[in-house]
This record gives structure tokens, C-alpha cells and sequence, in this order.
């Protein structure tokens, strides 16, 4: 049975915006000169973030525009992909993001043991067993401040936001103070041979789409809002903060070091960047900012993560378990199903190859699909007003692009998490006495499936690794 909260709370359009900045601003600022000295020099750079400052304000304009058009929406990313293209695919949207947000959480516990692993060897690249057993004490701990209540959860996130966006901007400052214009010239086309521009540039994507999740995060939250129109400010005002500052973070460290010793830093490189421009304090520096910032954006991810999850149940979409609440309008069911997949995610990293990239890769993979669905959603609705249709067109355009630079490989992963979990959209359905699927939904079924297959098959045959 659903229960009813007693004690809802409204958020006002500063708290939405800080839940906004607060989302996107986690692991992803971090590792951003090594993943882009890896690629691309400052050319491919400056071309990688303006097609990705492009894409992601299309999607925030798309956020924007149908939380005003859409007001009865919630949790937005899900809900328009159910309003346009029908209940399946707007449980695999509902169940994709949450997904996406349950393996991002993983990257932000690999980096902090990674940042202690310069100190203490034992925790090594965040790999270790010592590194998953803290981990592990903190994914519990979180969910245990959570279930508390979603406004305190939500004021707290509002004030490490601001804690944590203070060593980044520093970090900007002393970099551009320490910048040597001779290293920057010849960081113009990066180190070693990497390919046409055009390559460089598409290997710096996934990235890109990683540390811009959460440009949705107050329009998943839109039930909360004390005011409807506050949900479009807030995505635009957070993404635009946002993105002058993780595109002044990549080019500024171009000035520090040669973008092949860039690429060799540990993670996070923004701390060995800093490390090299100011010496060792740089770097304590930045360490202290990365903890405090990630455990806000896991706070908020693990908000957004257990609302999805919440709203598609309470629509008939996910298993009636997950509608349950408490008086402090907590999903607790939703966000104990959270906390569990980002247990079992962490503990698969350890196999990885390179945890921290493979988590962070397969995250923005998963969201695509999501984000695509949306903007498809847009364009559906525009119906003569140009303007809609531009920004709905250029986000899906820019959405299908990703899904091309993901490449085969994290598509089928994400396959692979996608097709059993049709398993609680049958449950969903028997729950209501319905047909389990129409004719339309078989199709996507299969689709699936095969998918799944072909990336089992192909992991099974060493033709992809994790």
C-alpha cells in the first residue's frame, strides 16, 4: 500500500538551482584535464565544449520549455518519454536514468578512495578491497541521512554546493596566475599522434555528457518545486554556471603542463595540475574540494535516483512497492533499491579494467537514451512554435551524435542492464490485471533482448571488456 506524506515539503528556486549545480558538479570536474589530455589538445577542446555547451543548453532550453508547457509532469526526464512514445519506453527511460545516477554514484566513491589512495597506498586507484569496504560504509551511511527527510537532505546539498564550487573557482584563478604561454602554444594540438580533429573531438564526448548530467535535476524534482516556472530558471541559471566552469577548468590546465603529462596524471588530475602549477598545497587542495563536492553530488544523485524511481511506480509504471513513502515524504523503497544497485555496480568495478573510467563512460551511455526520448518528446509537441522546434531538433540531433560516439561498446552494456529489467515492468503490469504487452512493445522487447545478447556474446568473447 502507498502512504500518504503528511509533511511535504516545497523548495524554493535557490535550492533547485544549488540541486541543479550541485548535480552536475561532482566527479566529473575533477578528472577533466587528464580525460581531455588523453584525447585532444586546446583546439579539440575548445570545439568538444562548444559542441557540448550547445547540445546541453538545447536539452536545458528542452527542460525549460516543457516544465512551462507541461506543468503536470512529474519527474520530467521519465514522464515526457511516457507522454510521447508510450509506457514501455517510458519505463526504460524512468529505469535508465535511475540506472545511469545508481553507476554515476559509483564514480564518486572510486575517486575519493582514489584521492586517498596518494596517501595510503592500501586504497590504491579506488580498486582494493580496503577501498570497497569504505565505500561501502558510506553508500549505507548516505542512504541512512536520506531516509531522514528529503527537505534536509536537499538544504544540506544547497550548502556543500557552495562549499565545494569555492576550491574549483581557486583552482581557475591560480591556474590562469601560473599559466605559461609557451606550454599553452603547444598544448594547441595535444601530445602524441591522436587521430584527425574530428576523432579527438568524439573521444572527449562521453566525458562531456557525464559531467553535464544533472542539467535535468530540478525538472526530476518538479513535484517539490514551490513554484512551477522556477523549474525552468533553475536548469538554465545551474547549466550555464556550470559550463563556464568546467570548460575554463580543461583549458586553463593546457597552461600548466604538457597535455602529455596531463594525460599521464593520476586521477583526480586537477589535483596533480595544481600540484605542478603551486606545489604540493595545490594539490591538498583540491583533494579537500573533491571530497566535499562529490559527497554533495552523491546526496543529490541519490535524491533524483530514488524520485524517479518513486514517481513511475506511483504512475503504474514500476512495481507498487516502490510508490511507498514515508512522513517525510522519503521513497524509502525506491531509495533502498537505489542504494543496492550502487552496491552491486561498486562491487563490479572492481574487475574493471580502469574503474573509475568504465564507470563513468557507462553512465553517460545509459542516459542517452533518456535525454534522446525527451527531445524526441519536444518535437512531438512543438506543433508550429519554431522556436520549440529548433531546440527540440538540435537536442535530439545532438543526443543521436552521443549515441554515435559512445560507440558499440557501451551501448551493449547498456543493453545488458536494460533487458531485465523489463522483469518489473511484467510485475508492474500483473499488478494491474493488464496485457503484458501490445504488439508495439513486442518489438522493443526483442530489440532489447537481442541487444543484451549480442553484449553478453561479445564480453563472453572478449570482443568488449569492462
Amino acid at each position: 500500500m502507498t502512504t500518504t506524506a503528511t509533511n511535504v515539503q516545497k523548495l524554493t528556486f535557490a535550492t533547485m538551482t544549488t540541486m541543479v549545480v550541485g548535480s552536475m558538479v561532482g566527479a566529473g570536474v575533477f578528472s577533466l584535464p587528464r580525460r581531455f589530455a588523453q584525447e585532444t589538445g586546446i583546439l579539440g577542446a575548445l570545439i568538444a565544449w562548444s559542441i557540448a555547451g550547445a547540445g546541453m543548453l538545447m536539452l536545458a532550453f528542452v527542460f525549460q520549455t516543457l516544465a512551462v508547457r507541461k506543468p503536470d509532469l512529474d519527474a520530467g526526464v521519465y514522464a515526457y518519454a511516457k507522454a510521447g512514445f508510450g509506457e514501455y519506453l517510458g519505463f526504460f527511460s524512468a529505469f535508465g536514468y535511475w540506472a545511469s545516477a545508481c553507476v554515476g554514484n559509483v564514480t564518486y566513491w572510486v575517486l575519493i578512495m582514489s584521492t586517498l589512495g596518494a596517501v595510503a597506498p592500501a586504497f590504491g586507484e579506488g580498486d582494493t578491497v580496503l577501498s570497497m569496504a569504505l565505500s561501502t560504509v558510506g553508500i549505507w551511511v548516505f542512504f541512512y541521512l536520506v531516509q531522514r527527510g528529503v527537505k534536509d537532505a536537499a538544504v544540506i546539498n544547497r550548502v556543500v554546493t557552495i562549499a565545494k564550487v569555492v576550491p574549483i573557482l581557486v583552482f581557475v584563478l591560480l591556474a590562469l596566475f601560473a599559466l605559461d604561454p609557451a606550454v599553452f602554444a603547444d598544448n594547441l594540438r595535444g601530445g602524441g599522434d591522436m587521430g584527425s580533429l574530428f576523432d579527438q573531438v568524439k573521444g572527449t564526448m562521453l566525458v562531456t555528457v557525464f559531467v553535464f548530467l544533472g542539467v535535468e535535476g530540478a525538472s526530476v524534482y518538479s513535484r517539490h518545486a514551490q513554484r512551477r516556472e522556477d523549474v525552468g530558471r533553475a536548469t538554465v541559471l545551474g547549466f550555464l554556471a556550470v559550463f563556464a566552469v568546467f570548460a575554463s577548468v580543461t583549458i586553463v590546465s593546457y597552461g600548466i603542463m604538457p597535455a602529455a603529462e596531463i594525460a599521464q596524471l593520476r586521477q583526480p588530475s586537477m589535483g596533480g595540475v595544481l600540484e605542478a602549477a603551486v606545489g604540493d598545497w595545490g594539490k591538498a587542495l583540491v583533494s579537500i574540494g573533491l571530497v566535499v563536492s562529490v559527497l554533495g553530488a552523491y546526496l543529490a544523485w541519490t535524491l533524483m535516483a530514488a524520485e524517479v524511481l518513486y514517481v513511475a511506480a506511483k504512475d503504474d509504471d514500476m512495481p507498487r512497492f516502490l510508490a511507498r513513502i514515508t512522513p517525510a515524504d522519503v521513497p524509502i523503497a525506491a531509495l533502498l533499491l537505489t542504494t543496492l544497485l550502487t552496491q552491486v555496480v561498486l562491487i563490479v568495478t572492481y574487475f574493471s579494467e580502469d574503474a573509475f573510467n568504465f564507470a563513468l563512460d557507462l553512465t553517460s551511455a545509459l542516459s542517452l537514451i533518456p535525454f534522446a526520448l525527451a527531445a524526441g518528446y519536444a518535437v512531438k509537441i512543438a506543433q508550429g512554435r519554431t522556436r520549440d522546434l529548433l531546440v527540440g531538433g538540435l537536442a535530439l540531433v545532438y543526443t543521436i551524435f552521443l549515441l554515435f560516439a559512445a560507440g558499440p561498446k557501451f551501448l551493449l552494456v547498456s543493453f545488458i542492464i536494460y533487458a531485465p529489467a523489463t522483469l518489473l515492468f511484467v510485475k508492474a503490469r500483473r499488478e494491474q490485471g493488464r496485457r503484458l504487452f501490445s504488439g508495439r512493445e513486442l518489438v522493443i522487447l526483442a530489440v532489447s533482448v537481442i541487444g543484451a545478447v549480442a553484449g553478453v556474446v561479445a564480453l563472453a568473447t572478449g570482443w568488449i571488456s569492462i
